[in-house]
């Protein structure tokens, strides 16, 4: 499954009434290290699909999700599970390493 471009309009609906776990990554076209992580965000999509869903936030285009969550640095990656946000990264990190501290939520 590939990623979901997340605005405040479907929020709700794709991450928090989600029956599996939502890895949201806060990223911006400009920023460098989103660029390079962007690749890695595919593949935890593919290789988790059916276990977790994996959502986008421009947040150039989405700064209301941006300010509700509080996202002063980017990239930032937000996990939620049942509703409720359970971690939260800000800063580039491999796709292995960031799976590997979460993969306990899957």
């Amino acid at each position: 499954m590939a990623e979901i471009n997340i605005n405040y309009d479907n929020f709700e609906e794709e991450v928090v009434n989600s029956d599996i776990p939502v890895l949201v990554d806060f990223w911006a076209p400009w920023c460098g290290p989103c660029s390079m992580l962007s690749p890695q965000i595919s593949e935890i999509a593919s290789k988790y699909e059916g276990k977790l869903k994996v959502c986008k936030v421009n947040i150039d285009d989405e700064l209301k999700l941006a300010q509700k969550f509080n996202i002063m640095s980017i990239p930032t990656i937000l996990l939620f599970k049942n509703k409720e946000r359970v971690e939260r990264h800000t800063g580039f990190i491999t796709g292995d390493e960031l799976m590997a501290q979460w993969e306990k939520y899957l």
